[in-house]
């Protein structure tokens, strides 16, 4: 208990609560006083001894359930235990359509089994360990684990088992009775997982320093991004751009000592008689040819905006850039960035393909740049698509990617999601990824950055 105070202590600091050494010492004097087998006084002597602004008190009052809670699931229903013997075979028959996995999650979730202690250090296992965050993130964090859950798949996986039952000839009443046990059951696990997903954020609270806080928004997934630090982070595109552009510049220079031109020397020779005393080089490097596929659907719409911001930022050190969003269907959006600075050309196309209700389909953006645009890439292009890869269950396309590929000199590809999350749900990641020859995971801006700065300097 000694060690878990210490780590709710060390968490209150990270969340910006002021505690001293002395009022630390005189928290674990005062528990040790009071005791811990009352919960409620147990929760109040810390309260007293650690927060001594009244405006702390919601920060601890968050912290605490998930620093020191009952270790008891939330109640579930086993509905399995309702079932008579010829409607158990029936559901054995019905579950035979899903794969292994699915199986087992809907049979526990018949059971009224909670998710295992073992299932939930797993999850956590799966957290980027140099991603910072806070309890602000705890509704994303809760998400991805259910991504990776499989609940989306678990989701539509119950409502064909329950249509399945239903044609079977189940009575309507026991499928009732079934999706309501399945759903309560369904949250109980939801809970656990946000649970989970908190405390998980507050152990690495706990156990790392706070980063300056620059730089912890620079490590900050992009989905999780609020309106103002979109604004500081635009602000920081700009200092990264001037950084990207010299090394740029220097490396162009320092290419002009390639390989020698011997025709450019003999030519240049004429003028001394023949006699070459002036020798000429090949550049060895040229300036890249760009053309960038971004996705703008609501999930990737600050990923997007600040990879073309970035790119436009250093266009004088590029040959040329075609650039192209999509949501639904493709627009070529290059005259924006000719005429305005990043920013404001972004606020054009913005308004050009606001979000709303159409859905992401990168197969029918990919058949739009077949139809209009195949001309932009040859042999000296570097193919570059920024998106999660996901497409709402609609063609994927991968024969025209595939085209595309053996047309341009590189096809890269830019993913804010991690390699455990492709092919999940709508996701064709997957079949994209071996046609690529490199695939980056840029879930915020410092990866971002970074892999603008592999494709271009180190190229």
């Amino acid at each position: 208990m000694e060690h878990r105070t210490a780590q709710f202590i060390s968490a209150l600091r990270a969340s910006g609560v002021r505690i001293s050494l002395a009022e630390s010492e005189d928290a674990f004097l005062a528990v040790k006083r009071m005791g811990v087998q009352d919960r409620e006084r147990f929760r109040l002597t810390l309260r007293t001894t650690l927060i001594k602004d009244a405006r702390d008190l919601a920060v601890f009052d968050r912290l605490f359930p998930l620093f020191f809670r009952s270790d008891e699931p939330p109640p579930m229903q086993n509905a399995a235990a309702s079932l008579t013997p010829q409607e158990a075979r029936r559901l054995a028959e019905a579950l035979r359509q899903f794969t292994q996995r699915l199986q087992e999650m809907i049979e526990n979730l018949l059971q009224g089994k909670p998710l295992s202690p073992q299932e939930l250090a797993e999850l956590s296992s799966l957290m980027n360990q140099n991603m910072q965050l806070d309890l602000r993130d705890q509704n994303w964090l809760t998400r991805q684990m259910e991504q990776w859950m499989q609940f989306p798949e678990l989701r539509q996986a119950i409502q064909e088992l329950l249509k399945k039952l239903e044609e079977m000839g189940f009575n309507r009443r026991k499928v009732d009775e079934l999706r309501r046990a399945l759903q309560n059951n369904l949250n109980a696990w939801q809970q656990q997982i946000r649970r989970q997903a908190g405390e998980s954020i507050l152990q690495r609270m706990a156990e790392n320093p706070r980063q300056p806080p620059m730089e912890g928004l620079l490590q900050r997934p992009f989905q999780m991004i609020s309106p103002e630090e979109m604004r500081q982070l635009r602000r920081e595109v700009r200092r990264l751009a001037a950084a990207l552009r010299t090394r740029l510049a220097l490396r162009m220079r320092r290419a002009k000592a390639g390989q020698l031109d011997s025709k450019a020397t003999l030519r240049n020779s004429l003028k001394y008689g023949h006699v070459p005393l002036e020798l000429r080089f090949r550049d060895h490097i040229l300036k890249p040819k760009l053309v960038v596929i971004c996705d703008i659907s609501t999930s990737m719409r600050y990923c997007s905006e600040l990879m073309l911001s970035l790119l436009y930022a250093i266009q004088d050190q590029i040959s040329h850039t075609y650039a192209f969003t999509f949501i639904n269907r493709l627009a070529y959006i290059s005259p924006e960035f000719a005429h305005l600075p990043p920013e404001q050309a972004i606020e054009k196309v913005l308004e050009r393909m606001p979000p709303g209700y159409y859905n992401t389909d990168l197969g029918r953006a990919l058949e739009d740049f077949s139809r209009e645009y195949l001309h932009t890439l040859d042999s000296r292009t570097t193919l570059i698509v920024v998106g999660d890869g996901r497409n709402n269950y609609n063609n994927p396309r991968v024969d025209l990617l595939q085209q595309f590929a053996r047309r341009a000199r590189t096809l890269i590809w830019l993913n804010p999601e991690p390699v455990w999350l492709w092919g999940s749900g709508d996701s064709d990641m997957r079949q994209y990824a071996p046609i690529c020859q490199r695939i980056f995971q840029v879930s915020n801006l410092a990866q971002l950055a970074q892999a603008v700065d592999q494709m271009l300097l180190h190229d």
